[in-house]
């Protein structure tokens, strides 16, 4: 049996191209295609793909809402986030919405079709153009307390942080932004943007998504 995958993504020429290249595939069948977020959840309904390919940004309805509202009512879909930089913020919003990971849109159709099939199958995957995240660490990043208990020690230990690079690195991974951690520890957001900078450092990461999912995974 086909895996049967809708695509989600505001620009056609992508899609097009995305379309024509698994459609080469045996064994993944594209039921249907979708610009926003809203004609996503109503393909959803027709169709009952597999696996969604979702864009993070979008029209009308963006692809967190559009996650949300397609795993609310058909929870055994698969959502895999379509995205160009691995520094945007939505996708690991995305992804805490229960979306299973996002693909780098830079992917070659070797690792597309490899990344399909494996979350079809429920495999785990290694791939440079893919974030994984299990639903033992989703539910996780659920309840901050798991964060203070497992992963304080870890980052005074290993990475050498400050008492205040650690509390705003906590801070990061319960999914605050800069003003929201700026205002909450009264400096500059200006002040949290140099932190920030020498934590990354310190971790070895270039972007705060890099920095959560290494503690994510």
């Amino acid at each position: 049996m086909s895996i049967k995958v809708l695509l989600v993504d505001d620009q056609r020429l992508f899609r097009q191209g995305l379309r024509s290249m698994l459609e080469q595939e045996k064994g993944i069948e594209v039921v249907g295609e979708a610009s926003d977020g809203q004609d996503a959840f109503t393909l959803a309904q027709e169709k009952k793909p597999d696996i969604v390919l979702m864009d993070v940004e979008m029209p009308k309805l963006d692809g967190i809402h559009a996650t949300r509202l397609i795993l609310g009512r058909f929870p055994e879909i698969k959502i895999l986030m379509l995205s160009v930089y691995n520094e945007d913020e939505k996708v690991l919003s995305a992804i805490r919405s229960g979306a299973i990971g996002y693909i780098m849109k830079d992917a070659d159709q070797k690792e597309f079709i490899k990344i399909i099939k494996k979350t079809h199958s429920g495999e785990r995957i290694s791939s440079p153009f893919l974030a994984n995240l299990t639903p033992r660490i989703l539910s996780k990043t659920q309840d901050p307390s798991w964060m203070d208990m497992e992963i304080e020690t870890e980052i005074r230990e290993k990475f050498h942080l400050t008492e205040r690079e650690k509390e705003i690195l906590m801070l990061l991974l319960k999914g605050k932004h800069n003003k929201e951690i700026a205002d909450f520890m009264y400096v500059s957001p200006e002040t949290i943007k140099t932190h920030l900078q020498h934590i990354y450092r310190k971790l070895g990461v270039k972007s705060r998504m890099e920095a959560a999912l290494l503690f994510l995974k």
